[in-house]
């Protein structure tokens, strides 16, 4: 049987209060009797009740996370922020998928209620209405590229405007005049604003003489790679693809080297997101650099922030920023690893 906080108590020669000061840390205990305690602790292996602990501080030390899937590089370095940043301050993850579906985001909002003392929602199909069914007001939440801002929780988005926006103005600074787009799922808030981004670039630096074609896509390789062997069969062929996402960027990749076509010799190639693997494809990948384990870290720092803070938090939203890193699939135009931010090159609409 594990050892009890009285057996604990007993070991040292102290109250149960007193190792409790002790666990909590937040009293002052003698040096002494900090030690012996704690000794007690080690020798008899005592881990403390979460569940009796809770009922003391109204705390469950668990954050849970909404995500629209789990599938994918993205996901798992935004988890990986999400996870670094809740050890650190002593809290565990709940992770749930939602597969995109509103109903199953309402259930699992509301399973979490009183299994969790915040939630990290990133899901563009959370709307208002479905928050106020499934979130009470007591609970703190942060809202990760909602499909649109919400005032009552604290907001973070990327900038996916301004990053489309210059990667496209670099594939045009390289005398491209012959660009396709694959898009990212329809009604996707971060797709939309990528496809909104590009078209800006187009229609103001080249007076929209530069578009070759959209493609439809879903941020998933295959769907690249779909894309790629349609595009190979067009005439005349792009002389430069931008994917919304990397991870379409390599099905596209994949498909030009099927078919022997070299990038970027004959088609340059960018992607958005900067995912892991983007610097080791052949060749590297030009790309739009999103922090994503930082965007993780950033959720979870505001999320307790707004725990600490109860009533008294200020929400606000924050966009973060994205970045230009130029490697070889898109031919000249910079040294390879080249990273430029999008406020030194402009983004079209002035914000």
């Amino acid at each position: 049987m594990p050892a009890t906080i009285k057996e604990v108590a007993q070991a040292a020669g102290v109250s149960i209060a007193t190792v409790s000061r002790v666990l909590n840390g937040k009293a002052q205990v003698a040096e002494a009797t900090r030690v012996r305690v704690e000794s007690a602790v080690r020798r008899l292996g005592y881990s403390p009740n979460g569940t009796a602990q809770s009922l003391i501080t109204r705390r469950t030390m668990t954050l849970g996370v909404v995500l629209p899937e789990l599938y994918g590089e993205f996901f798992s370095e935004f988890i990986r922020g999400l996870d670094f940043s809740a050890r650190a301050r002593g809290y565990h993850l709940l992770v749930s998928s939602s597969h995109s579906d509103r109903g199953e985001i309402e259930a699992m909002l509301k399973a979490m209620r009183g299994r969790v003392d915040g939630i990290v929602v990133m899901s563009p199909d959370a709307d208002s209405r479905t928050l106020d069914r499934a979130v009470p007001d007591t609970l703190s939440v942060v809202l990760v590229n909602p499909s649109q801002e919400d005032s009552r929780f604290d907001v973070l988005t990327i900038d996916n405007y301004g990053g489309a926006y210059s990667m496209t103005r670099h594939l045009l600074s390289l005398g491209h005049r012959a660009l396709a787009f694959v898009c990212g799922p329809a009604g996707n808030v971060d797709a939309v604003e990528r496809l909104r981004g590009f078209r800006a670039a187009v229609e103001e630096l080249a007076g929209g003489t530069a578009l070759v074609g959209e493609l439809e896509g879903d941020f998933r390789e295959d769907s690249g790679y779909r894309a790629g062997r349609w595009l190979l069969s067009q005439r005349p062929r792009p002389t430069a693809v931008f994917a919304a996402n990397d991870a379409m960027a390599i099905g596209v990749l994949s498909a030009f080297h099927e078919a022997a076509v070299r990038v970027p010799e004959d088609i340059a190639l960018a992607g958005f997101d900067d995912i892991p693997i983007a610097r080791f494809v052949s060749p590297p990948l030009t790309t739009v650099r999103v922090a994503i384990r930082q965007l993780g870290e950033r959720a979870v720092e505001r999320l307790c922030a707004a725990i600490e803070a109860g009533r008294e938090h200020e929400r606000r939203l924050e966009r973060m920023p994205t970045e230009t890193v130029i490697r070889a699939s898109c031919g000249g135009g910079g040294r390879p690893g080249e990273v430029r931010r999008v406020a030194e090159e402009g983004r079209g609409d002035g914000r």
